[in-house]
């Protein structure tokens, strides 16, 4: 945009009649797309390989491994629900330290116990921790779902997730 060199207010000057001269600024950008109060766009929804499946909700979730009545939805694709297999792995580690109650009331005490309550240092506690695998097979197709597991009732919780899947597999 440009002004005529008589005008001290910077009224704007006529608009261009002909195409634009190299020494004219650019045009202003118009966004394309869609607008940023719309949010992200649905995901597509997830079709079988084979069209016959019926694909309804979701019954069981386990990890990223989805069941409806059905079909098996994992991120490497869906199977047929018939006839899968299920398997189980457990893989616990048991750390032995000392217990932040036990920390804290070690470095508090230094000053009133003339340092027999460092001793406390000495208390351990055991501390499970571990991952559980469920492996899903149909036909040549397998799929691996890593679960961190931190306490006996995620163990449980898990088993009895995939003895039911087993059981509508079986069906």
């Amino acid at each position: 945009m440009t002004f005529p060199p008589d005008d001290p207010w910077g009224a704007p000057a006529p608009a261009p009649t002909g195409p634009p001269s190299p020494a004219d600024p650019l045009p202003p950008l118009i966004p394309v797309g869609p607008s940023p109060a719309a949010g992200p766009p649905a995901p597509p929804p997830r079709i079988p390989a084979d069209p016959t499946i019926y694909v309804g909700p979701v019954i069981v979730q386990i990890a990223e491994i989805e069941v409806t009545s059905t079909v098996v939805r994992t991120p490497a694709g869906d199977f047929p629900l018939a006839g899968t297999q299920w398997q189980v792995n457990d893989f616990w580690v048991t750390q032995r330290r000392t217990p932040t109650w036990a920390k804290v009331a070690g470095v508090a005490g230094v000053c009133f116990t003339g340092g027999l309550s460092l001793l406390l240092f000495l208390v351990k506690e055991s501390v499970p921790q571990g991952t559980m695998q469920v492996t899903v097979t149909s036909g040549p197709r397998q799929y691996v779902a890593r679960i961190p597991a931190t306490d006996e009732r995620d163990v449980i919780t898990v088993n009895q997730q995939v003895n039911y899947v087993r059981s509508l597999a079986a069906l």
